[in-house]
This record gives C-alpha cells, structure tokens and sequence, in this order.
C-alpha cells in the first residue's frame, strides 16, 4: 500500500474509533443532565444540534446546497420523516439510558444489522445468502429467548433498532452528505423543541438557567451530536465499508460494560443466553462479510501494482 494511502487509513481508523468511542460513550452522558426530564434534554438536543450543524456549516462556507434541495419535494418529505424517526432513537435511548436500561440500550445496536438485512429482503427485495439467512434466525431466536429472561419483550432494544434501522433507509434513499443531512433533520426538528422549551419556562417546569454548569451541559447535546458525525464522516471516506461495518459494534461494547461494570445492572442466565446469541449472528455476518470483501480487496490491489509497474508510478506514492 502507497505510504499516503496507509496514512490516510491510519487517519480513518483513529476517526472511526473518535466516532464509535464517543458514541459507546453517551450513557455516561446524560445522567448528568438531571434533573431534566428525558423529553427536556431531548428538546435541548435538538435546538443545540442545529446551531452546532448550522456554525459548522458556516465555518465550512458550504452554503449552496440547500436550494436546490428546497425544489425536490420527495427527498425534503423523505428527510422530515426521517428527522421524526431519529427523534423517536434519541427519546427512547435518553429516557432508558436515565431510566437504568443501558445494556438493553446496548441490545438495541447490536441487534441493529440484523434489522438492515431484513429491511432489505422486505422493502428491497434483496436476496440473502445462507449465512446471512442464519444469522438471522440466530437473532430472531435471541429475542425469543430474551424476552423469557426479561419476561417481557424487549421493547426498547426493538425500538432502537427499528427506529435506527428505518433511519439508516432513509438516508439511503435522501442520498444527502452526512453533515447537510443532519442540519436539514435538526431544522425539521427546531421550530417543535423549542415550543416545547419555551412551554417548560412559561409554566416553570424549564431547568436551562438553573446554574450555570447545568445549563452548559444541556447546551453541549448539540455539539456532542455534531462531533461523532463529522468523525464518523471522515472515517467513512478513508476506510473500506467492511472496516466501517466491523467497528460499528464498538459502540454497544462500550454501552454493554458501562451497564454492566458502572451503573452495576444484574443479567440473569436467559439475558446472557440472549445477548450470546446476537453475538454469534453478528460473528456470522461479519464473516460472511470478510470473505466476500477479501476478493475484491485483493482484485483491486493487484489491479493498482499492474498499473503502477506499467505506468512507472513510483512505489511510494
């Protein structure tokens, strides 16, 4: 590999990790923000999310895309629908998070590639292949026997996933950067939170202004929104989608043992049973990822040494 190029991956695994570590890291996060209520610090998140997307815009001077956007009605119906869905994700995961729900949190997004694959063999019509067809099964099991060791469905864990799993179509079919996606969301996202920010001080219910270290936290959920895209974006063009693919499970590693090892939440056999269960799927699926990607891999490798014996490219570069 060119010595730019390790470089560069070198640069997007450093940002992967910034990205999936900083995400691992949120329930660590909002328990700060009490005495907010979970609906309150999702307000403030929404409010600081599109100040910190419309500063950093400004910063970029990346101002064009926005028009053109405004005259194609599908893909603005598209991100405001997805706007609603990523509401619901982040409401759901502040309220468990603060509620004593982290490792179901953690389920939520382990269990999320498993939701991908079946939305795209029902809204898509994508075919699987047998490994993938049994990860599947392995997860669907993994619900069946944790809900038996919740004794009761494990709700928040499915709405993350869906909840994500829907959003992640969206995008795809929005097709927007990362950065301009996330500002338009927030500006659908806006008008209703602050309402609802304004509603909590005229009836005395607000906390942003009660000291100034707390106020300062709820402002932060805009930029700590920000940062993990931007990091996670400068990873995703540096860094093959298998590499992207396997470090996205760092994330619900980090949220597991916060649960498990910080906030001291009890798993009883059947809950361990579970959560073994989804692990092998996605060991599964990441296989079947690997060997599929190798090939290509190794296709376009050979492919670049031809060109560069062929062309006098110096190795270096």
């Amino acid at each position: 590999m060119p010595q730019n190029s390790r470089s560069e991956a070198g640069r997007g695994l450093w940002y992967g990790f910034a990205a999936y570590g900083m995400w691992g890291l949120f329930p660590l996060y909002w328990p700060l923000l009490e005495p907010s209520s979970a609906t309150e610090i999702l307000a403030d998140r929404m409010v600081w999310s599109l100040v910190a997307a419309v500063a950093i815009l400004a910063v970029r001077r990346h101002r064009g895309w926005l028009r053109p956007l405004l005259r194609q009605p599908r893909r603005l119906a598209l991100s405001a629908l997805a706007a609603v869905v990523i509401a619901v994700n982040w409401g759901v995961y502040i309220w468990a998070v603060n509620a004593g729900h982290v490792v179901e949190t953690s389920l939520g997004y382990f269990i999320n590639p498993l939701v991908t694959i079946a939305a795209g063999v029902l809204l898509l019509g994508e075919r699987l292949r047998r490994t993938q067809w049994i990860a599947v099964g392995v997860g669907v099991l993994a619900v069946v026997v944790l809900t038996l060791g919740y004794g009761r469905l494990p709700w928040i864990a499915l709405v993350l996933a869906l909840s994500f799993g829907s959003y992640g179509l969206l995008k795809k079919k929005v097709a927007l950067g990362a950065l301009e996606s996330f500002a338009l969301e927030a500006g659908f996202l806006f008008p209703f939170a602050l309402g609802y920010l304004v509603y909590l001080v005229l009836t005395g219910h607000s906390t942003l202004g009660h000291g100034p270290g707390h106020s300062a936290l709820l402002m932060l959920t805009g930029p700590i929104t920000a940062v993990p895209l931007l990091c996670f974006g400068a990873a995703a063009i540096r860094l093959p989608l298998s590499t992207i693919g396997l470090m996205q499970y760092l994330a619900p590693v980090f949220q597991f043992v916060i649960g498990i090892a910080y906030d001291h939440e009890t798993m009883q056999p059947a809950q361990w049973t579970g959560f073994a269960l989804v692990w092998v799927a996605l060991m599964l699926l990441s296989g079947d990822a690997l060997r599929r990607t190798r090939p290509t891999v190794a296709a376009q490798r050979a492919g670049a040494g031809e060109r560069s014996v062929g062309e006098g490219v110096p190795s270096g570069r």
